[in-house]
């Protein structure tokens, strides 16, 4: 098969339209732009402060080379070619291309002085995190435009961050906060330009990197990671720093096959799944402990955590490695409920402003020009329409439902496979096969882990085997101009609980343990398909509304209304001894406008003696 050419309509679709025209066409667009305007060389020269804006350059050179190649935007491709050899143009003869002046720059020995308590050392700068951001988004310019010197200028930052490790003596540990993870995420580059190059001089930085994180005994990550440690005691736990380093983990297995970097991204992974996201899919903390960014301890829950929307990409990341690894459902669907719930809940409709934080319940703020998430976001959205579909040997995979297309070449034959749906919103799905010929090829089509008594019919015929939920449904036939593939995905409201609750440890008389329950609020919450529901201010005034649920089941007391092509689908909870209570999809629930309201859990009436 080919390379594929996918358009992605319907609700990511007009999140990616929003993202080019706002965003990606008016936060940069020449050197002139506040964020470019760093890297000449009369600010750089100045720049003692630690601060992270120098992230921009590379991340709108990644978003915004993706989002003028699937486009075909022709101004956004000149914006991009533009600032990239700006940023050539001011690359220093060593390879340096940061923002810092000489006596701060990451390759210069730092005199040693305390860290302070988030891991940071005294004397600090983001100039490894610029830079990893650098190569990545000039990779991603040489990838789309084809001119050598993008390449070379990523290379040439690949050998100044190799020398300054080795013969430079530095200890990439000592150059970011969080225990060093702030420039540890420079592996996810590093394997990057081997994988490009296919130069054993870039795996060898990448080893140098992991040996260093490892070393570092408040970090140890390989060590920790092959421990089962919980991915709140990494480090501080800093969550979007932590994904990005298992991303370039997930890379450098690939890159080498080693057991060890697979088992330990594995065991991370199962921690962030399985202790640390929302209902929407996004890894949150920071409310029982440390700050707003950092993972809560296991077990700790709260309504009013924090997801910052950095984060957000760096989970979306993470999974599309693991998905490519392995092609297993799961990654597929983690990225599907994270793009669909607190992706879009971050993103206002004008592409422009972004949520630095989401909450399952609080107040959407949009946050302000240099914060990281905006640029984040943009970033998060142009990675999903590679994702959509995977191609292989005589093989589409569907990863992501929406309606989109998906363009390949098979046999010389061009084929073309169109959804249409109404998906996130509605469970019936469609797809159709435009080809000149005959071709036989596998479709795989991905059975949610929700979706119990899914359904698939081959041209009107039904599928002849039984689909499990959370794989994939194999079709493997012989293809002909018209042939139609439906699925239907039931969609129940489902009802979630969660508990905050604190127990008190002591000893009895006799020595026993005794453990006493001293706290405990219960919640409630509704998903629906891969959507997470929420109300706006209950009554128009209430920030929180403790229920009593009515008896029987939850079919009996939730109901779900699609909706149409004019309405948003909603949930509607009778309570009986109050008016209904009626939720709308978490991104839009409130309005999506700075400062609306949204609510996902609710408090539940406690048992009382």
């Amino acid at each position: 098969m080919s390379a594929p050419a996918t358009r992605l309509d319907g609700l990511l679709g007009e999140a990616l339209r929003a993202n080019l025209q706002g965003r990606l066409s008016h936060f940069i667009e020449d050197e002139h732009s506040p964020a470019i305007a760093l890297f000449a060389p009369e600010q750089r020269e100045h720049n003692r402060a630690g601060d992270w804006y120098g992230e921009h350059a590379g991340k709108w050179l990644y978003a915004a080379a993706k989002a003028a190649a699937r486009s075909g935007d022709t101004t956004l491709r000149g914006h991009v070619q533009r600032v990239a050899d700006f940023l050539v143009s001011v690359q220093e003869p060593d390879g340096y291309l940061g923002t810092y002046a000489i006596d701060h720059r990451f390759m210069v020995q730092q005199p040693p002085k305390p860290v302070s308590w988030d891991g940071a050392p005294s004397v600090r700068t983001w100039d490894i995190w610029t830079h990893a951001y650098l190569v990545l988004g000039l990779l991603e310019v040489h990838r789309h435009i084809g001119e050598a010197r993008y390449l070379d200028a990523a290379r040439r930052i690949g050998d100044l961050c190799l020398r300054a490790l080795t013969e430079g003596g530095i200890d990439i540990t000592e150059l970011g906060n969080h225990f060093g993870m702030s420039a540890t995420v420079l592996l996810d580059p590093a394997v990057e330009l081997h994988l490009v190059t296919g130069e054993a001089r870039y795996l060898e930085l990448a080893h140098r990197i992991l040996v260093q994180a490892n070393d570092e005994p408040n970090l140890a990550l390989l060590t920790r990671a092959l421990a089962d440690t919980d991915a709140a005691f990494i480090a501080t736990g800093k969550a979007y720093q932590l994904a990005w380093n298992l991303v370039g983990l997930a890379k450098l297995y690939r890159a080498t096959g080693e057991h060890d970097y697979r088992a330990a991204v594995d065991n991370l992974w199962n921690s962030i799944r399985e202790k640390h996201l929302t209902l929407g899919g996004g890894p949150w903390g920071g409310v029982a402990h440390r700050s707003r960014e950092v993972f809560n301890a296991p077990g700790t829950f709260s309504p009013h955590a924090y997801v910052e929307t950095c984060s957000t990409l760096a989970w979306i990341q993470l999974n599309r490695e693991l998905l490519a690894i392995s092609g297993e459902a799961r990654y597929a669907e983690e990225i599907e409920r994270s793009a669909y719930n607190d992706l879009l809940a971050a993103q206002a409709p004008n592409g422009e402003d972004w949520c630095y934080y989401v909450f399952p319940n609080g107040k959407r703020v949009h946050t302000t020009y240099w914060r990281c998430c905006k640029s984040s976001g943009a970033m998060a959205l142009e990675e999903l329409p590679a994702i959509a579909y995977a191609y292989g040997d005589d093989t589409l995979s569907v990863n992501l439902y929406g309606a989109s297309e998906t363009r390949f070449t098979l046999r010389g034959h061009a084929v073309t496979v169109r959804q249409q749906t109404r998906y996130p919103f509605d469970g019936a799905i469609a797809l159709q096969v435009q080809t000149p010929v005959a071709v036989r090829f596998s479709l795989r089509l991905r059975i949610p882990s929700w979706a119990a008594d899914a359904s698939v019919h081959v041209n009107s015929v039904p599928l002849d085997h039984r689909l499990i939920s959370g794989d994939y449904a194999a079709i493997e036939r012989e293809w002909r101009d018209g042939d139609e593939v439906t699925l239907q995905l039931p969609m129940r409201p489902v009802l979630h609980r969660a508990i905050n609750r604190n127990v008190q440890e002591s000893k009895a008389p006799d020595g026993s343990d005794v453990r006493q329950e001293v706290l405990r609020f219960e919640y409630v919450a509704i998903t629906c398909g891969p959507l997470v529901y929420a109300t706006g201010l209950i009554d128009g005034f209430k920030v929180e509304e403790t229920v009593r649920l009515p008896n029987g089941g939850p079919e009996d007391w939730l109901s779900f209304d699609p909706g149409d092509a004019d309405a948003m689908p909603m949930v509607r909870l009778e309570l009986g001894y109050r008016p209904p209570l009626d939720f709308a999809p978490y991104f839009c629930a409130g309005g999506r406008v700075d400062g609306a309201w949204r609510l996902t859990w609710l408090p539940l009436a406690p048992a009382l003696p």
